[in-house]
């Protein structure tokens, strides 16, 4: 889903928490993300990259994504091209949740 297409769900509620893989995740949790096959080549640029969640948002069919940022301190010598700040939009089965540490 783009980033355009999220615009348009503006005003709906935002989950502030989704249990995943046996753990609560919220905003601000450190995940590392594999993107599944068929993705944008961007996403597999993102592959194994560590990423911070801004925020989680459901769609009109009540799917859960998580919207990430590059963890800036994990991504200074990257090859992830795009401004910083950026979001990408992952499903839950796209992110290994990392211990807080």
């Amino acid at each position: 889903m783009k980033e355009e297409d999220w615009n348009r769900l503006e005003g709906r509620p935002h989950p502030k928490c989704v249990s995943f893989c046996g753990r609560d995740l919220h905003v601000g949790d450190r995940v590392r993300v594999w993107p599944k096959n068929g993705s944008d080549n961007k996403d597999f640029v993102m592959a194994g990259k560590i990423a911070i969640i801004e925020d989680i948002e459901q769609d009109s069919e009540n799917k859960v994504h998580l919207a990430v940022v590059v963890d800036r301190e994990h991504g200074r010598d990257s090859e992830v091209t795009h401004p910083p700040g950026h979001r990408f939009f992952y499903h839950l089965e796209e992110v290994e949740p990392l211990d807080p540490s």
